[in-house]
């Protein structure tokens, strides 16, 4: 019987295959209390398949390929960091001596403790690193049971044909999807040898691991389908619809056909919008939009100079701070990374946004640090307040952006600036910086100064912003969800989280109006960016530089080849007016 379950498009693309489950290790764990004899016992058969599996991930992260994403080994890295942990350690040893708990029992105890502090972060891709935690649990659980962590598959496996399987291929040769709670990034590796067209998840976010390895690696993908590792069965025939975020089981030959056609002329679009990467970008009456790139590490720019973009928009330098057990990121080490990301765009621009943290220390050694429940860390110390806490760390990063600088255009952007003692904090501690390279006697070069827009306030108040900064970037995923008071990472009001909203709308397009006013560049690096169906509204808006992933450059590209951006402006004030915006697009 047929049957869909959604989830989140984090990947385009339309899959079809034969479904592959990799069950969860955590769900038929033992619970029995030990002998106070046994407790040495207990804790080395943890420690031996913790170090089984720290073996296991170094294996696999020596034979990555040269061609493999830079994504994947730097979260194994994350895995090898969480396996050493200390409050992971020092917790299971504590269920194990105080409590008396069987090793697995004080395993997925101590997990679930953690797990709650993950959750209770504000920022979204530190909030999903609780994934990479419950793959190690998954994996040291394992092998405590003797079983390896899962492999898949190398090769399609060979079946009795049915008439979806001859519908697809004329040979006896089915593809396989993987079906999974999670997927760890070692498995995601084998996604290069193996012959997976496509995979989807209980769990995951659109900045989770397996969202930014899928759309590196280009495989339609799903994540956050909750429950779909426990409703498809083994063997199952699946469509993946990574365009709109839906899985079909055992659809109809009907179905199938259709998908067949979807995923034919999906392959014929990509190549077509292939043929406009060395196209300008430039409207029918003769507008000029800049398409930028949002990168995640240095070697991320391989990948905006193959579609065409001219610069990186968005480089979100806290993913160098990632992962590390408190042990954050030097300045030589963060030099050559921004120097690498610089020379690897080849003499375009390369915006430089300073890291981005919550409020709760999640680099630091892990603590609850809402048990009170008195924290909200989406209004609390995070992104710029956490850097102008911490001046010594603040500095460390703006010599390293100001040394890159001499070797290409850089720029240094600014996150969640909202007050004028801020943004003077800010820009006092640069000058020190400089300041500083100079008594060393380190070469440094020019950088243009932005600041993100991402909170209402700052929106409000323009002028000030302009008066101090050469340019402004409009972070509309922030932006949204305080101006709407949603948290966009809860599912009881993610349906609240709209970017059409009247409100919302108007801030931006004030934000584009008063800057083109005033001759400064602005920006739009949030999610709205890469979004088609926004493409002609914030054209109209007066927008000219647009930053996104890399893959849906050439999208957009296509919508603004087509777009008379003269034409666009009166209907994109009749938009603003409206009570429903989105029903106008």
């Amino acid at each position: 019987m047929t049957f869909s379950v959604h989830g989140l498009a984090v990947s385009r693309g339309i899959a079809m295959g034969r479904a592959v489950l990799v069950a969860s290790s955590r769900a038929d764990v033992a619970h029995y209390f030990i002998d106070p004899s046994k407790t040495v016992e207990e804790i080395q058969r943890v420690r031996a398949a913790r170090d089984a599996v720290a073996e296991e991930i170094a294996r696999v992260q020596r034979d990555l390929p040269k061609d493999a994403p830079h994504e994947l080994s730097a979260l194994l890295d994350v895995h090898l960091m969480l396996l050493q942990d200390e409050q992971l350690i020092s917790g299971i040893k504590h269920w194990i001596t105080d409590r008396l708990y069987n090793a697995e029992w004080a395993l997925t105890t101590q997990y679930e403790i953690i797990a709650r502090q993950f959750d209770d972060m504000e920022d979204e891709y530190l909030r999903e690193r609780k994934a990479d935690l419950e793959q190690v649990v998954e994996r040291i659980l394992g092998f405590m049971k003797g079983v390896a962590s899962p492999v898949l598959p190398a090769g399609r496996a060979r079946r009795q044909p049915r008439q979806q399987d001859l519908l697809l291929d004329d040979t006896l040769d089915v593809p396989l999807v993987l079906i999974a709670h999670d997927i760890s990034p070692a498995d995601m590796l084998q996604f290069k040898q193996s012959l997976f067209v496509g995979f989807a998840t209980d769990v995951g976010g659109k900045t989770s691991h397996t969202a930014i390895v899928a759309r590196s690696l280009d495989i339609p993908a799903v994540v956050g389908a909750r429950s779909a590792s426990q409703l498809i069965e083994q063997d199952d025939w699946v469509i993946i619809d990574g365009d709109a975020g839906v899985l079909i089981v055992d659809p109809s030959p009907i179905i199938l056909a259709e998908y067949g056609f979807k995923k034919r002329q999906g392959e014929l679009e990509r190549q077509r919008l292939n043929r406009l990467k060395h196209t300008p970008a430039v409207t029918l009456d003769g507008q000029k939009v800049d398409l930028l790139a949002n990168i995640e590490m240095p070697d991320d720019t391989a990948g905006a100079m193959a579609v065409g973009a001219v610069g990186v928009g968005l480089f979100r330098s806290e993913f160098l701070f990632m992962g590390r057990a408190g042990k954050l990121p030097g300045e030589q080490e963060q030099y050559l990374a921004y120097r690498k990301a610089v020379e690897g765009m080849q003499g375009l621009p390369v915006t430089i946004r300073t890291v981005d943290i919550g409020s709760d220390k999640p680099l630091d050694k892990l603590t609850d640090r809402t048990q009170d429940g008195q924290l909200n860390p989406a209004l609390g110390l995070r992104a710029i307040r956490w850097s102008l806490a911490d001046p010594p760390m603040f500095l460390t990063q703006l010599r390293a952006i100001l040394r890159a600088a001499a070797h290409g255009q850089v720029n240094l952007l600014v996150p969640m600036l909202a007050h004028a003692s801020e943004i003077r904090q800010t820009l006092s501690l640069i000058d020190r910086a400089r300041a500083e390279l100079d008594n060393k006697g380190i070469d440094y070069g020019p950088v243009q100064l932005g600041a993100m827009i991402e909170i209402p306030a700052a929106a409000l108040t323009l002028k000030l912003f302009l008066k101090y900064f050469d340019f402004l970037s409009i972070g509309t995923n922030d932006l949204i969800q305080y101006t709407l008071a949603i948290d966009r990472a809860d599912e009881a009001v993610a349906h609240l989280y709209d970017p059409c909203h009247p409100a919302v709308l108007r801030l931006i397009a004030d934000t584009i109006a008063q800057c083109n006013a005033q001759g400064k560049s602005v920006s739009l690096c949030g999610e709205m960016a890469g979004d088609v169906g926004m493409t002609r509204l914030l054209l109209g808006l007066g927008l000219r530089s647009f930053s996104m992933h890399p893959s849906q450059i050439l999208a957009v590209k296509q919508q603004i080849l087509r777009a008379d951006a003269g034409k666009l402006k009166g209907w994109a004030e009749e938009v603003l007016d409206s009570d429903a915006p989105a029903a106008l697009l």
